[in-house]
């Protein structure tokens, strides 16, 4: 199974159009939130849908450090995952996704979810965990949210789309759900994946 984008070239970085958050005079703020343009061809026989998931392997484990000027948070630190997309019930019948389809903008306090375009079902992303002691931006983050890594980090962010075809037109899960829960539940269900990446910081030293 292929997958590729025209919004940016593999593996290289990803434009501000498409991230959550950009470098603005004096700091940074947010940006066209734009979902990017995917596509996919080659999907094995027996495909009857198709799930896809956006996550960021490069996220501080702790916050001591994130967003403060006197310092980097350090490159040593252990990281972890943070989902930015995470959807299933795309219908095997479809073989792309448009820029800015799903999203246009940042949404205080969440897009919403889970019913979306094409029949599918959008899951929360993990903006709902960072802004959840936010009274101004709390709430459940359906849908696609893009890159906003700390302006501070000494690591450039790496952003991995994944398409994965199931042998189910409807994926087993239920209610509201998260990318571990759809990795877990639609594990014995995958045909095949495709990967998609790219980069993005906003580290004004690492952006050059």
């Amino acid at each position: 199974m292929r997958l590729w984008s025209e919004s940016w070239v593999d593996g290289e970085r990803i434009p501000a159009r498409c991230a959550a958050g950009r470098r603005v005079d004096g700091g940074v703020g947010f940006s066209d939130n734009l979902n990017p343009h995917l596509a996919w061809s080659e999907a094995p026989a027996g495909t009857r849908s198709f799930a896809l998931i956006c996550h960021d392997f490069d996220v501080p484990s702790r916050g001591d450090d994130v967003n403060r000027s006197d310092r980097e948070v350090p490159e040593d630190l252990p990281r972890v995952d943070f989902f930015h997309w995470v959807m299933v019930d795309l219908p095997a019948s479809l073989a792309a996704i448009a820029e800015g389809e799903f999203s246009r903008g940042f949404t205080a306090r969440g897009k919403s979810g889970p019913a979306t375009l094409h029949g599918a079902r959008h899951g929360l992303n993990d903006y709902t965990g960072w802004f959840a002691q936010d009274k101004e931006m709390a709430g459940q983050y359906f849908g696609y949210d893009g890159p906003f890594p700390p302006f501070n980090d000494s690591l450039v962010h790496h952003y991995v789309f994944t398409l994965y075809a199931l042998n189910v037109a409807r994926a087993p899960i239920d209610g509201v759900f998260t990318g571990p829960q759809v990795r877990q539940a639609i594990y014995p269900h995958v045909l095949a994946e495709a990967t998609y990446s790219g980069t993005y910081t906003l580290n004004r030293r690492l952006i050059g």
